[in-house]
């Protein structure tokens, strides 16, 4: 439901904080026919953030284009007509409030002072304790709900028995018997491979087994994969990806790896800021894609028999070698703005602490005979602001499932160790 739509006719007046336009540089423009009110103070917090790298200030600066460029169609203070024909106003807080430290308060005070002139204010907030607040002093109080879905509990799932059109047309897996099929469109079909290893490892379930199949066929450009903590999604994606580059004739000319620079709980880290060069900046966020390269490139040379395959192979047991050559790149995405990148087998991990802005920033970047595979956990979102329904890798599967070049996967079962699936099901 956009922001704008509700169950009375009445029109309200939405006050937007900082964070929305951080979310959606274009959220001014989201709440059809109703009026919507910046803090003046809003404007001066995306002024402060503005410059750098990064997707936070270029979300500052884009959010500041398109309030500038709706300024030149009128007064904005006395309010300028939107598309939808509601009116654009900048409001400065009250004398009496210049003197509250803290932006947030500023920020409510607008809303709390315009609700006592008019009827139907709403304080619009990604941030909790602004809503709380918002609503403690008087004020309706709402998430910014634009790109929020729920579509990603209904699908992903193994299909079973006679249930395998789910009323979508991108790839979905129904087990059948002992077969497995892959159904894309109205009902086209096949079965795939069953127990089919990658670089020696073999699937340890049925939906491994659906993982390893969508990350293998070409003709699936887009592929998301969501589940608990040591379901697979991350150890699948490279082993494919290294096979894919490296075996037969390769599909890819590389695997490039990104996952958000985002600690539990914390800020987006600017990693200009840390010592050390782009590979020493970069080897704290990047460690859970080491551990599991780690165990893709020695299962893979224990696998080998004999002496001299064992030689042949010395090198491939160290996963440097790999990242030496240039098979497999490990980079930040806030180094992905601008680039275009073809023939890549492109892996974003941990994608669920996206915003939408930044999985269409990825999705834009990728050229020909790219193929781009997001992996995540819609239980564990570190970034402030998102949540389940609110983030990139929820966005992109609402927007995508009715795509014959798209898969999404859900994967329920641990695969890591016993207590690491106790752990997912009972914390």
């Amino acid at each position: 439901m956009p922001n704008g739509e509700s169950d009375s006719n009445l029109k309200k007046t939405f006050v937007l904080d900082t964070n929305v336009l951080i979310h959606d540089p274009e959220a001014v423009l989201s709440f059809e026919e109703n009026d919507v009110v910046i803090p003046l103070k809003v404007i001066k917090e995306l002024d402060s953030i503005k410059k750098g790298i990064g997707e936070i200030p270029y979300s500052a600066r884009e959010a500041l284009r398109t309030i500038d460029a709706l300024r030149k169609g009128g007064n904005i203070i006395i309010g300028i007509t939107l598309y939808g024909g509601g009116r654009l106003k900048i409001i400065e807080e009250s004398e009496k409030n210049k003197e509250l430290k803290s932006a947030d308060d500023i920020i409510i005070s607008v809303a709390v002072d315009l609700s006592k002139k008019i009827k139907n204010v709403v304080m619009v907030s990604k941030d909790t304790a602004v809503r709380i607040i918002a609503e403690a002093l008087g004020v309706t109080a709402q998430d910014y709900t634009k790109d929020k879905t729920t579509i990603f509990k209904k699908y992903g799932k193994l299909l079973i028995g006679d249930d395998y059109t789910n009323g979508i047309l991108s790839n979905r897996y129904q087990l059948s018997g002992d077969d497995i099929y892959r159904i894309w469109g109205e009902d086209t079909r096949k079965p795939i491979i069953r127990n089919r290893p990658v670089w020696e490892i073999s699937p340890k379930n049925y939906e491994q087994e659906c993982v390893i199949d969508a990350l293998r066929s070409p003709e699936i450009e887009v592929v998301a994969l969501t589940g608990i903590a040591g379901s697979g999604k991350t150890l699948l994606t490279l082993a494919v990806g290294l096979n894919q580059t490296t075996k037969g004739a390769p599909l890819y000319d590389r695997v490039l790896v990104a996952r958000p620079t985002i600690p539990m709980g914390g800020k987006e880290h600017e990693l200009g800021f840390l010592p050390g060069s782009k590979e020493d900046k970069l080897n704290p966020w990047m460690q859970p894609i080491y551990d599991n390269l780690e165990v893709i490139v020695k299962t893979h040379g224990d696998a080998r028999k004999g002496k001299q395959e064992e030689e042949k192979m010395s090198d491939m047991r160290n996963y440097q070698y790999l990242i030496d050559r240039g098979t497999i790149q490990i980079e930040s995405l806030q180094h992905i703005r601008g680039r275009s990148l073809p023939r890549t087998y492109f892996i974003i991990d941990e994608a669920q602490n996206l915003r939408p802005l930044d999985v269409k920033t990825i999705v834009t970047r990728c050229g020909e005979g790219t193929k781009l595979i997001l992996t995540g956990d819609l239980e564990q979102i570190d970034t402030p602001y998102l949540d389940a329904e609110s983030n990139g890798l929820a966005y992109l599967i609402a927007r995508y499932i009715n795509e014959e070049e798209f898969c999404y996967l859900h994967l329920e079962t641990s695969a890591r160790s016993r207590m690491a699936e106790k752990g997912a099901r009972l914390l």
